[in-house]
């Protein structure tokens, strides 16, 4: 490593914890405009394509299968959600959304693409894909593998 990686790479690290933060901030507003959290539209949209049990959405999401659950069974209370037979594991069911989820998570979605819109003007053409590459680049060296 050079030496201008290590004196970067904390600093990187910073920003990007900022740049999380104000994603959040700005996840929530949107969240809210249907009524939902953050917390929810990143667990709506991850059980959302294919069938997925709890613990497979927290490793998706790399957070603690309790913390889903929790969100799940109040997806499934507002009937957001319902929890399938997962013949697999009978102890496991999917999450799936409901008609009346899907349709929260599409007016998040269009919430989101409102937003990145805006983003994307206020960055004036800016080129991303090497800050993506870089970033992806990243994400594998960070990798316990």
């Amino acid at each position: 490593m050079n030496t201008d990686a290590r004196t970067l790479l904390p600093l990187i690290v910073a920003d990007i914890f900022e740049l999380a933060g104000r994603f959040r901030d700005d996840g929530e507003a949107i969240a809210r405009t249907v009524g939902q959290t953050q917390a929810r539209w990143q667990v709506m949209s991850a059980a959302s394509a294919d069938p997925r049990t709890v613990p497979q959405i927290a490793r998706r999401l790399g957070v603690s299968r309790q913390n889903v659950q929790r969100i799940a069974d109040l997806l499934v209370a507002d009937g957001a959600a319902t929890f399938e037979a997962n013949p697999d594991h009978k102890n496991s069911p999917f999450l799936v959304l409901t008609k009346y989820g899907h349709s929260a998570l599409a007016g998040i979605t269009r919430a989101a693409a409102t937003s990145h819109a805006r983003i994307a003007r206020r960055l004036g053409g800016a080129d991303l894909a090497p800050l993506h590459r870089s970033l992806r680049r990243l994400i594998e060296a960070t990798s316990s593998d």
